[in-house]
């Protein structure tokens, strides 16, 4: 029961820790601090609406492989304890 508990904690850890940089990312970088970052140009484009628009979606699917990373690791780690 002790390592089921562990095992859920870590894992709604690393879910906290990930949504939260999406978030931050998404809300804070592309709609609180757009006029900041839109005073920056990448691309040709303003980076605050590079973000708004590309920059959360490429973050989140980033995020997602790292969770991936971070699960399979979990996973292995407490499959090895049975």
């Amino acid at each position: 029961m002790k390592n089921k508990d562990t095992y859920w904690k870590t894992n709604l850890k690393y879910l906290v820790v990930l949504l939260s940089i999406w978030f931050t990312v998404s809300f804070g970088f592309g709609i609180l601090l757009v006029d900041t970052l839109n005073q920056i140009q990448m691309g040709g484009f303003k980076l605050g609406f590079w973000f708004a628009q590309q920059g959360s979606i490429y973050v989140f699917v980033i995020l997602i492989f790292i969770y991936i990373y971070l699960m399979n690791r979990l996973d292995h780690k407490f499959k090895n304890q049975k």
